[in-house]
Parts: C-alpha cells; structure tokens; sequence
C-alpha cells in the first residue's frame, strides 16, 4: 500500500474534487484527499494526501499560503471573480483618475491581521450547503467576515488598459484568506470595483509549486514520504519497539518531551501521529497494527 503526498499543479477548469477522483483511479485506493480548496478557475499547488497521509492533511490545510493574483479594478462581478456577471462598471475617467499611489495604499491596508468578509462564491457551507451552490441558484448570500492574517502583499505589475487596470500581486497569508475578497475590497475602497481575473497558489506550507507535478504524469514514484513531510510540520519522538508495540493496542506512551502534537517514529517510521497530554502522550492516529509485528516476526 503506497502512503504519501502529491503536490500537484492543478490546471484550471476542473475542480480540487477532481484532482482528487482521478487519483483515486491511478492509485487504486479512495484514501485520497486534498488540503485546502482551489476553485475551478484557479491554478497551482493543491497537496494531495494518499491512504495514511490523509490524516495529516488538516493540519497542512491550517498553514501558510502564498498566491499570485490579478485583479482587475473598474469593474464588480457576482462572484469576486472573472467567472462571474458584471453587475457595476466604472466610468473610464474615473478609472483614469486611479493613481499607482493609490492601488499601493489600498493594498497596505490589508496586511496584517483584518476582518475579512469571505466571497458569497465560496466552499463556506450555510445551514449545510456550499455558499457557491446558492449563489448559482440566484440566492443572495452574505457571510460573516472572519479574522485572517496577510503578513505580506507585494505588487509585480500594473497594467491600464480599455478593460480597466490590471494588477498582479504576490500575497502571503493565513489559511481561510480569500484572494478574491482582497480584489473587492480594493475595488471598493477605491470606490471602482473590483474582481479577480487569475490566481495561482505557489506555496502551502511546507510545499511549494517547485514541488509539484502535473496530474496526468502524476504516479506513486512522486509521492513524497510521511516522514519527510512529518518532520517538517511537527516534533518528532523517537520510539522504542515496546513503545511501538504499545501504540498498537491505542495506549498512551510516557510524555514527550514537546507539547502539543508530535509524530512518533520508529526505525525510519511513522508509527502515529501523538499528542502530549498530562495523562501521557496519547495516541490520535496509528499507522502500525499487531499484524504488521507479526509479519516482521515472519520475515525475520
């Protein structure tokens, strides 16, 4: 049984869930899942975890992001985005009265941590349902804002053009960031409206696009070792074959020496995924079985 992480390079047009049906059939297994939605339109790194490596996807999904966006000022969509009707257009001489000044300034004030109303197109549910399905059945929805984190918005270019001003950014946030959402606030602020016209996320902490692969060439010789990538998110514990044979039966083992949760590893292994608890570093996930003991016992 092969357990890992892709890191793909999702194109545009298809959905995270389809990524995740395809590779479903290439690895003949339905343990696949991803860490953090992309939207159709959007391109780059969507980490995809395989049998075991689905249980540490949460806690990848909660990291880091780094996007590269456009946005496109002088017009509002329905969705945030190119993808949408335009319901405002601005006049061209207000457009034109938009200085570079301007554009940096708006954008500044988004960085750091903000209250951040997420896109009525988004995978937010309400009352069970995707936020995006009842927009597309012409219900109006409004979602809370919620707190997140831009640690970084750096500007690569600005374009004016007939269409508006185009301006491509770098971003680095938190996770639950809407890039989309800085495209209408900025639209706003600057009183012309504002959507996004492209997006490619480069970096979901620890990977990166560099990282990536393209789906249709995607195999298991990509997948990418628990180990290499649990030791790059948590501490990790060293076990002995005692320990390890504890961890079978779902007992807690003596506490670690870090706090919170840890991977315990034995012999090059992820045996579990471990959380320090006063009672004892208690077992979350395991990944080991009394019969994987006693097919070593057998190969020996």
């Amino acid at each position: 049984m092969s357990d890992g992480f892709l890191v793909i390079d999702k194109p545009g047009g298809i959905t995270s869930h389809d990524v995740v049906g395809k590779l479903r059939k290439v690895f003949g297994t339905r343990r696949v899942g991803h860490a953090g939605t992309l939207d159709p339109m959007a391109t780059g790194v969507l980490v995809i975890g395989i049998n075991n490596a689905t249980r540490f996807l949460q806690y990848i999904t909660e990291g880091k992001k780094r996007y590269i966006g456009t946005i496109r000022l002088g017009s509002s969509t329905v969705t945030d985005d190119r993808e949408g009707e335009i319901v405002i257009k601005a006049p061209t001489e207000k457009i034109l009265e938009i200085s570079d000044a301007q554009i940096s300034s708006g954008l500044a004030a988004m960085v750091g941590e903000i209250s951040q109303r997420p896109s009525s197109v988004s995978a937010i549910k309400v009352d069970g349902k995707r936020a995006y399905d009842r927009v597309r059945e012409g219900e109006i929805v409004e979602l809370p804002a919620r707190t997140v984190t831009i640690d970084e918005i750096t500007i690569q270019n600005i374009e004016r053009s007939d269409d508006g001003i185009d301006i491509t950014i770098d971003v680095r946030c938190s996770a639950g960031t809407y890039i989309r959402a800085i495209a209408r606030d900025l639209g706003d602020s600057l009183g012309v409206g504002g959507h996004l016209i492209s997006l490619h996320r480069t970096e979901v902490t620890p990977f990166h696009v560099m990282d990536s692969v393209a789906l249709e060439s995607a195999t298991p010789e990509n997948l990418i070792p628990l180990l290499a990538v649990a030791q790059r998110i948590f501490p990790v514990r060293t076990i002995d074959f005692a320990e390890r044979n504890e961890l079978t039966f779902g007992r807690a083992l003596s506490p670690s020496s870090f706090s919170g949760i840890g991977v315990a590893v034995f012999d090059h292994t992820v045996c579990a995924l471990i959380e320090n608890k006063p009672a004892g570093a208690q077992p979350i996930a395991v990944f080991i079985t009394q019969q994987d003991l006693r097919n070593e016992s057998v190969e020996e």
